[in-house]
């Protein structure tokens, strides 16, 4: 059987997953606000809006290519899962998707780079966004299928 008929893996996703990627997501995006123009905006309302647009919009994205990374990587049932082939394609897929994403987005003015974002000058895209999905995802992978320690578990 493949991936999706385990309520194991749907529960891993949404349960452990999601959770943890949007959280990890939230820190990503306060920590890299100085790094786009809209740090500089006087309107902290809307700072807090786009920040929560950002995250709700990263967890769909992390979600969205951990779905297609076990597709691809024919994951079966859960405890048999290829972690490394899924892994690496969640990240491969994230990096180009956001290099696309940025190149749009920032083409349309939807948003620019403060001066303190380190451009990727083969793309002329940030490496923040771009390290963004190397570590998050791999970090949200981590923490979400660490086991929780013997002492923690018998109380």
């Amino acid at each position: 059987m493949t991936w999706q008929a385990y309520s194991e893996s749907w529960s891993f996703i949404l349960r452990r997953y999601l959770p943890r990627l949007a959280l990890c997501s939230l820190a990503w995006e306060i920590v890299q606000l100085p790094l786009y123009t809209l740090w500089s905006e006087p309107n902290l309302g809307w700072i807090a809006y786009a920040v929560a647009h950002c995250t709700v919009g990263d967890a769909m994205i992390g979600t969205t290519v951990l779905v297609i990374a076990l597709i691809l990587s024919r994951a079966g049932e859960p405890a048999n899962w290829p972690r490394t082939s899924i892994c690496v394609l969640m990240v491969v897929l994230a990096v180009a998707f956001t290099v696309l994403s940025e190149r749009i987005n920032l083409t349309k003015g939807n948003w620019a780079y403060s001066v303190w974002m380190p451009v990727l000058p083969w793309v002329e895209v940030g490496l923040a966004p771009v390290a963004q999905w190397v570590i998050v995802p791999l970090a949200a992978w981590w923490w979400a299928n660490r086991q929780p320690s013997q002492s923690r578990r018998l109380r």
